[in-house]
């Protein structure tokens, strides 16, 4: 009897757990409500009363236990996500391409302060394993990777993107993960080694100094911050994305970077001389099929970016004022108005440290910059790329990417005098919104 009694009350304890659940979520339901957070039905008298002679009866005491540490789980949850909704986290994601700029305009969200979590392109580690393993590029798997690894770096935790990090870390500690160093969070207190301490406070993302990352710490740390932004430009299509938004446990927005076609080819021929050896001979000869096979990569990549932009704009349901698209060169030309209007965007707290930052880094000399660099003369910077291909790349690129240049406002050059002519401008002024 005593036995049948323990199990009975062990039960009953785990029945009012239930209820209290119930209750959390019932409060904060109509505040939620567009959230769409699933209500866990409450037992009838009859359902307890029959589950607590079948527990009192027949079930073991280990089976119990189980379902009590489950249902202990599913509280747990629920608590820390209604305690991530009431204490405001914000979570950004910058969407972009290669050479659009993008580390540059991460930056603005790296250096925000003290409560900002960033993580550099950690979807790098996905496509690269993925590509180890398979040796070729299954997209809707890559597209699925990305959104579940993203959701988890959003919610701090590092557990999933482990599996894609190469060599596996040991205990939660690697020394190989992509570009540590352009993330202030992973470099600092409590991240970086404390015995290190004043050197680190000296060069704040000297990973050497800083030693292994411990993935452990770097969840603490992201889990004490009130938001958390991630850099990639490896998501595909903005609607892959959705799930992230219907996530009670997030508030995602969305911010696409986009840059003329025609710069970022000149700035990947730079970047990526030999993966784009084929567009330096058509500089020099004239014979270019639109059936090669480097048009159509460049065509599916500006259709891409066009289809996720045209769906952000049109604004549906499940991403009203969540998505804000931005040119680079705007940016270019106005970087203290542009983050001015993404932090507004974002609801985060436009910082003096921000503001510093860009100052220095729009105004930089021609000896602080380079290929990777974020300092430069953001102005000079948007006509450059004019002057380093020729007209019939800029013409071809105007030929596969015409949708796209037309949606976000670039202009089309005839000749090769309207191209570097600088008193012309190729940006037409519009306001996405």
């Amino acid at each position: 009897m005593r036995f049948k009694y323990t199990i009975s009350l062990v039960f009953i304890v785990a029945l009012v757990i239930i209820e209290k659940e119930n209750n959390i979520i019932s409060r904060v339901s109509d505040k939620l409500t567009r959230r769409q957070i699933p209500r866990i039905p409450e037992p009838s008298n009859f359902s307890r009363l029959a589950l607590l002679k079948q527990h009192g009866s027949y079930a073991s005491l280990s089976k119990l236990d189980s379902e009590f540490k489950h249902l202990k789980r599913r509280l747990d949850n629920y608590t820390k996500k209604m305690d991530n909704l009431q204490r405001g986290k914000k979570h950004i994601i910058l969407m972009a391409s290669t050479r659009t700029g993008s580390s540059f305009v991460g930056q603005f969200f790296n250096q925000q302060g003290k409560n900002m979590f960033y993580l550099y392109e950690p979807l790098w580690h996905v496509d690269t394993m993925l590509m180890l393993k398979t040796g070729q590029t299954n997209q809707s798997a890559l597209a699925k990777a990305h959104r579940d690894v993203l959701q988890e770096l959003l919610l701090c935790d590092f557990t999933l993107l482990e599996s894609f990090i190469q060599p596996h870390p040991k205990n939660h500690i690697t020394t190989t993960l992509f570009r540590r160093e352009s993330s202030k969070s992973l470099c600092e207190k409590p991240v970086c080694s404390p015995f290190v301490k004043q050197v680190v406070e000296r060069y704040p993302c000297n990973t050497r100094l800083c030693g292994p990352l411990n993935l452990t710490l770097a969840s603490k740390s992201c889990h004490q911050k009130e938001y958390r932004a991630i850099k990639t430009v490896r998501v595909r299509q903005l609607g892959n994305l959705r799930p992230l938004v219907e996530n009670p446990s997030l508030d995602v927005k969305f911010i696409q970077l986009v840059r003329d076609p025609r710069a970022v080819l000149a700035s990947r021929m730079v970047a990526f001389s030999a993966k784009y050896k084929n567009w330096k001979k058509w500089a020099v000869n004239t014979g270019v099929s639109l059936h090669d096979v480097e048009l159509k990569k460049l065509k599916a990549n500006c259709d891409e970016i066009r289809a996720s932009a045209e769906l952000g704009l049109k604004q549906p349901d499940w991403l009203q004022r969540r998505y804000m698209l931005v040119r680079y060169e705007d940016i270019a030309r106005y970087p203290m108005q542009k983050a001015a209007e993404m932090y507004g965007f974002t609801g985060i707290p436009f910082t003096p440290q921000v503001k510093q930052w860009i100052l220095k880094n729009t105004q930089a000399s021609k000896e602080a910059r380079g290929v990777y660099s974020t300092q430069k003369n953001s102005a000079e910077h948007v006509e450059k790329w004019r002057f380093s291909i020729p007209f019939k790349l800029a013409k071809i690129v105007q030929q596969v990417c015409g949708s796209a240049m037309k949606l976000f406002g670039y202009r089309f050059v005839n000749n090769e005098t309207m191209l570097t002519d600088k008193s012309i401008s190729l940006i037409e002024e519009k306001n996405f919104k």
